[in-house]
């Protein structure tokens, strides 16, 4: 607490006291005498408070920033020590939480309702010692929470920004008008009339719940606390980052699933191209091309390429010259760097047709804008099963989030559908 503070509930207490005494009409010789100790001290504290008021503000000009985002570093520091092993002892055992893990949670029940026990996003990142894609995260350094959660996922790769909503819808403005510019033809002629500024609001709403199950059994609940710990937060972070990459690109938008970006790409405005041909670079340059002609990319290499593994396979084997041995992938890695192309077999659906057919799908980030917002609400909310497993002694954990996805601005978004991976019989 700052000295300022301290000295002013003393001054509070101080006026409390002698309030009581001169109430009386008639106090007594050692009420008078403490209340002349009270005055003297009082007086002595109204000079301490200046003096303590000055050097605090010479520390906030030092310090600048600093205070006002110490509580959320700390709070993130906090976040780091969380013990998922102390979270399923505690649903297996009854165990009670105690240090950085019972605070996070105490603080996480008082921003909203949660069944189980909460568990924040951040608290299923792989933590030292694991291989992370983007290295060993710096616990000193603030970071966004979500970005780091899935440092492996497609949507991540392919641009998506992932958001932390409190509760509540949200809505992102985007800007949707065409502002022209025009010359005034003549000395006193007028210039281009205005344009209306207009944006449309992007909502995410917490309609759609996702739920993954964990089994624990009874010698993994014997294991030391360090096994634990990392096999419980790998485990739910791969099964949540699988869920939310298949969702986020195919959900259906029914049976409670989000509308994906590739579902939902007439519902979005995604252009959609039908290559109708063997797949090449010429029909993903097409692509590019009208990105950088409606000003949503400023070069091929701003573009993000999502596409099956199947299709690296037929553009590796397509060599443009057998002499020089250059492929139709190797000219694609030339324009767009190789990780900004993103391999799956979970996000986009599995080769089809007579001749045999896939698609790809291109973002790019204009502006600073994400092509692609994903919406999760609070943190994971972990809840126990007692029955399920109960014979066995194991532990049934079922952990729910709630998400959703939207996008932004169609224009950087570009799919191509029909890229041939063999010749028409």
């Amino acid at each position: 607490m700052l000295e300022s503070a301290k000295i002013a509930r003393r001054q509070s207490e101080i006026r409390q006291s002698l309030a009581t005494i001169v109430g009386k009409s008639e106090p007594t010789e050692e009420e008078t005498r403490s209340m002349e100790s009270l005055d003297s001290e009082y007086r002595l504290n109204e000079t301490r408070y200046r003096a303590a008021l000055i050097t605090e503000d010479q520390e906030r000009e030092e310090a600048k920033g600093e205070l006002e985002t110490r509580s959320e570093k700390e709070y993130a520091e906090l976040v780091d020590k969380f013990e998922l092993r102390q979270v399923a002892l505690a649903l297996d055992e009854g165990r009670t939480l105690d240090g950085p893990t019972a605070e996070v949670v105490e603080e996480m029940r008082s921003q909203g309702g949660y069944r189980g026990i909460p568990v924040p996003w951040l608290a299923l990142e792989r933590r030292a010692g694991e291989t992370v894609a983007s290295g060993t995260p710096d616990p000193i350094t603030t970071r966004p929470i979500i970005d780091r959660l899935f440092p492996d996922s497609v949507a991540a790769r392919m641009g998506a920004q992932m958001i932390n909503i409190d509760s509540g819808a949200i809505e992102w403005p985007v800007v949707t008008s065409s502002v022209s510019a025009g010359w005034a033809d003549g000395e006193t002629a007028n210039v281009a009339g205005p344009t209306a500024f207009a944006t449309t609001d992007k909502a995410l709403k917490p309609e759609q719940n996702l739920g993954i199950q964990m089994k624990i059994t009874r010698k993994t609940m014997k294991q030391s606390g360090d096994a634990l710990e990392q096999a419980v937060r790998r485990d739910m972070n791969s099964a949540i980052a699988k869920a939310m990459d298949a969702a986020i690109f195919l959900g259906t938008g029914s049976n409670g699933q989000p509308l994906g970006v590739i579902t939902g790409q007439s519902t979005y405005g995604i252009t959609a191209t039908d290559a109708g041909a063997l797949a090449s670079w010429a029909a993903l340059r097409a692509a590019v091309v009208r990105f950088m002609t409606a000003n949503a990319a400023g070069s091929p290499s701003a573009v993000r390429g999502l596409i099956r593994p199947e299709l690296w396979d037929y553009l590796d084997g397509a060599y443009i010259d057998t002499g020089t041995g250059i492929t139709e992938w190797d000219r694609l890695l030339r324009n767009i760097p190789a990780a900004n192309i993103a391999m799956t077999s979970n996000a986009l659906a599995a080769p089809s047709g007579d001749p045999l057919e896939t698609q790809a799908l291109l973002t790019t980030n204009a502006g600073g804008v994400a092509p692609i917002f994903v919406g999760v609400w609070g943190g994971v909310d972990l809840i126990r099963d007692p029955y399920s497993d109960a014979q066995s002694g194991g532990l049934r954990l079922t952990a729910l989030t709630t998400a959703d996805v939207t996008v932004a601005r169609p224009a950087q978004l570009e799919l191509i559908t029909g890229l041939e991976l063999e010749a028409g019989s």
